[in-house]
């Protein structure tokens, strides 16, 4: 019997849970078998439920059936395990080219699965074995499969290296130790394991204390990316709102222009159509009264014509019409050129405006770690304080002059005529002053400098920006002021630097061998070469203003560090001599 149970498929005798052989089998009450761990596991599960279930017949039992081995089904399992037919190893259990094979196997060697570093030699699972049941084996280092196990032996007297001398930092055998390395500094390779072992976990610490802490800066940056993403959405959503509102706006004054010039022209055309009218009637009353006439003429009755001639000859007055005058009127060119006006101030606006947006959205800056964030950035050790007010002067200030710098923060600033006092000149695009000795035709405007020979730039600057300025004359003042500065008096709160609206540095002509820095009337003598060539650098969330004296090196006259409460505009002082001009530069 046992042999025609021997001759059956194996799968007649395996638990439909694990799918292998039954291992320890036992018998539920409906019939079906499982190996006891697996239905013991499976009824382990379904304790919550309180019944418990056949997997295959889905039959249930209260209470939970207890579970005995099935001896007859164990010792055939015996038996079919002492006739199962070796299974040949699968082709992905023979070593490769880049395998680690097992050095007991003979012919086609399968991969190795641990190495021993006593005996040297790697073992694939089954040659492993004694390792797991033979006790002075069991003793034996097992690692993972080791091509360099033969780097363990020393070359010299073929002996296992179990020691590392220090003094040279290398591993030695015991022979090495009372050879060559003798009086040397050695300890077993295991303890100067442990050692670097030691400083290997510390330096793990530090690496995983910086992984935390990058964790936390990449936490950070997602969540500023998350804020960013955020507020650009509402913004686009908001100036998509405001830009409707003034998108309909304008359409509903074209559509009112539309409207009254459509009234005033039906208005005008029906009074020159009622005059048309009238004279029409004056004209074919003049034409009857002329036709009356002529008849008259004809009479050949001298008594008739006498008689009808007073009648006939006055003219009533209905037909006594002035002449009608037409004025020189342009009719409706000049809502043209009122409209046109609107459109050049909108532009001029818009313009002004639009340097503004831009800046500020440019001036959205989250990394605030920024190496090149101001050109004397790296000459910071070299500065000292020169007074309470935030200003500072270097020491030691001449650096190469960073092109790449410079055209990543350079701005374009041109002047706004409307602020230009009437004794300057603006010419090359609105980046040129000079000072003319006859006053220029300008319009009247109450943005207008009318004592100082000044003037501002018509864009507004925040974020960083950074411009050069070129002068030539008696001197020159390059400031920065916010919009709100005085423009009509005599006094200092109208001048560059001589309030707190504005801030200025001034340089006179060489043979004056002089500079100063000027800000609500407080005067600080600048050091440094003559230049005729001044770069400004400005970061206006920073508080940061410097000036630069600019050739083939840059050197930092002078750095503030105060608080812009509002939006800066460049301006100038361009002397007081006829002929003294101050430009800005183009940055190529």
């Amino acid at each position: 019997m046992v042999q025609k149970a021997v001759q059956l498929d194996g799968e007649t005798f395996s638990c439909s849970i694990c799918l292998n052989l039954l291992k320890v089998p036992v018998t539920i009450p409906c019939g079906h078998s499982y190996c006891l761990n697996c239905i013991k596991t499976h009824w382990d599960e379904e304790d919550g439920k309180k019944l418990h279930s056949c997997p295959q017949c889905r039959q249930t039992f209260t209470p939970r059936p207890a579970l005995v081995k099935n001896t007859m089904l164990a010792e055939l399992m015996e038996e079919l395990k002492k006739h199962e037919v070796p299974v040949a190893p699968a082709d992905h259990c023979y070593a490769g080219p880049e395998d680690v094979a097992c050095d007991f196997c003979t012919g086609t060697k399968l991969k190795a699965v641990k190495s021993c570093l006593m005996c040297l030699v790697s073992y694939c699972e089954k040659h492993l074995q004694p390792h797991y049941d033979v006790a002075q084996l069991k003793k034996h280092k097992l690692v993972e499969p080791s091509k360099n196990l033969q780097e363990n032996i020393c070359p010299r007297h073929d002996e296992v290296m179990k020691m590392f001398c220090r003094t040279d930092q290398q591993c030695i055998c015991y022979l090495c130790s009372v050879d060559e390395h003798k009086g040397h500094d050695t300890v077993s390779a295991a303890a100067e394991r442990t050692e670097r072992q030691r400083e290997l976990e510390g330096s793990r610490q530090q690496i995983q204390q910086r992984i935390q802490d990058r964790e936390k800066d990449l936490k950070v940056l997602q969540q500023e990316v998350e804020a960013l993403n955020r507020s650009a959405e509402k913004t686009l959503e908001d100036s998509e709102k405001i830009f409707t509102e003034l998108i309909r706006l304008i359409e509903k004054r074209r559509s009112e222009v539309k409207q009254k010039i459509r009234s005033q022209q039906e208005t005008e055309v029906s009074r020159v159509k009622e005059l048309q009218e009238k004279l029409e009637q004056v004209i074919n009353e003049l034409k009857r009264k002329d036709a009356e006439l002529e008849q008259l003429s004809r009479t050949e009755d001298h008594n008739q014509f006498l008689h009808n001639y007073p009648s006939l000859s006055q003219l009533s007055e209905s037909t006594d019409t002035s002449s009608v005058n037409i004025r020189p009127l342009r009719y409706f060119e000049d809502v043209t050129a009122a409209v046109s006006e609107l459109r050049d101030q909108l532009q001029d606006i818009l313009r002004q405006t639009w340097t503004n947006i831009s800046s500020l959205v440019t001036q959205v800056d989250v990394l605030l770690l920024d190496p090149k964030a101001e050109p004397e950035t790296n000459m910071d050790k070299h500065l000292i304080i020169s007074d309470s007010s935030g200003c500072f002067t270097a020491t030691s200030r001449t650096r190469t002059k960073d092109q790449s710098w410079i055209l990543k923060y350079s701005c374009e600033i041109t002047l706004d005529p409307n602020t230009a006092n009437e004794y300057l000149l603006l010419s090359e695009g609105n980046r040129k002053v000079t000072v003319m000795s006859q006053k220029q035709s300008y319009s009247s405007h109450k943005d207008r400098f009318i004592h100082w020979y000044q003037v501002l730039s018509r864009e507004s600057l925040t974020g960083r920006c950074y411009w050069e300025v070129e002068w030539r004359g008696t001197g020159v003042d390059i400031a920065v002021a916010y919009k709100n500065i005085s423009r009509s008096g005599f006094g200092d709160e109208c001048g560059f630097g001589y309030n707190d609206k504005s801030w200025a540095l001034r340089c006179f002509q060489s043979n004056w061998k002089t500079k100063q820095f000027c800000f609500n009337n407080i005067k600080t003598p600048v050091s440094g070469p003559q230049s005729s060539r001044i770069g400004v650098y400005l970061d206006h969330r920073a508080g940061i203003l410097s000036f630069y004296s600019v050739s083939e090196t840059m050197t930092l006259f002078h750095r503030v560090q105060t608080t812009f409460t509002q939006p800066l505009h460049a301006g100038l002082y361009a002397g007081f001599e006829d002929g003294d001009t101050v430009k800005f530069c183009k940055l190529n």
